[in-house]
């Protein structure tokens, strides 16, 4: 039985928001990092297209506020993060059926800057110099691409000496928020974030440094529709969601 708190009932209000129920003959909720919110939109309109008896709900914030909602009951039936680390905390913790655990995108991680008035960077060196007032990136406590983020830094020799520029955002999209509008000099956020912000950004370079920006996706365990929550996964995995993810630019993971 779902465990039905304060915060899940929120969630509940929250989510029929964007979707409410219609009277299909399932509906499943899909709670996926915030990276994935235009490829997972289309994902979802082809996934309903062809299974004209399910309601798909989407939920995109980052990977960690997601896990706290499972952990608190909110109603989920698929969880895709943007890191191994959150997955293996929800599979520690019973939340998801391991055997429905997979790999299905790869993401690269980029500094960016704004596209007008840009200061000139070619990596992260450039980020000590005095024309670097502030840098965001994800909170490394609560966004996965925070946390590719300070390892990038680490690497380079910078995180400490870069602390005082630091703002964090919530998700990787706020983060890109803030190079849009040119209230930061850069940025570190994903290839594909960057890609959507097309010509407003600028990507100074590609950094390494860091594990592997790989996505997995699993069913949650106490899923009330798991047979249709299952078809979304498979559907993720096929030529068709691979198809969707690539236009994105995610690629698809090294076997």
């Amino acid at each position: 039985m779902r465990r039905l708190t304060l915060s899940a009932l929120v969630l509940c209000g929250f989510l029929t928001v964007f979707h409410a129920p219609s009277g299909h003959a399932a509906d499943i909720t899909v709670s996926a990092a915030a990276s994935l919110t235009n490829a997972f939109g289309e994902i979802r309109d082809a996934f309903m297209a062809r299974h004209p008896g399910v309601t798909v709900t989407t939920n995109f914030a980052a990977s960690n506020p997601l896990l706290r909602q499972i952990e608190s009951g909110a109603p989920v039936d698929v969880f895709a993060s943007a890191d191994q680390a959150t997955m293996d905390k929800a599979s520690a913790g019973k939340l998801v059926d391991e055997d429905t655990r997979v790999d299905f995108a790869l993401n690269e991680l980029v500094l960016i800057t704004p596209a007008e008035g840009a200061v000139a960077l070619s990596d992260l060196r450039g980020l000590s110099g005095d024309a670097v007032k502030k840098l965001a990136l994800g909170n490394p406590e609560s966004v996965p691409a925070g946390r590719y983020a300070r390892a990038a830094l680490s690497s380079a020799g910078l995180w400490e000496s870069l602390q005082p520029k630091l703002i964090m955002g919530e998700s990787v999209r706020q983060t890109l928020d803030y190079v849009v509008r040119g209230e930061v000099e850069a940025g570190i956020v994903y290839m594909t974030d960057a890609r959507q912000a097309g010509d407003k950004v600028r990507i100074a370079a590609v950094l390494t440094g860091h594990d592997p920006v790989l996505y997995p996706i699993a069913l949650i365990r106490d899923s009330a529709s798991p047979k249709e929550a299952r078809a979304f996964i498979d559907f993720v995995l096929s030529d068709e969601g691979a198809a969707i993810l690539a236009r994105y630019g995610f690629a698809k993971p090294k076997k």
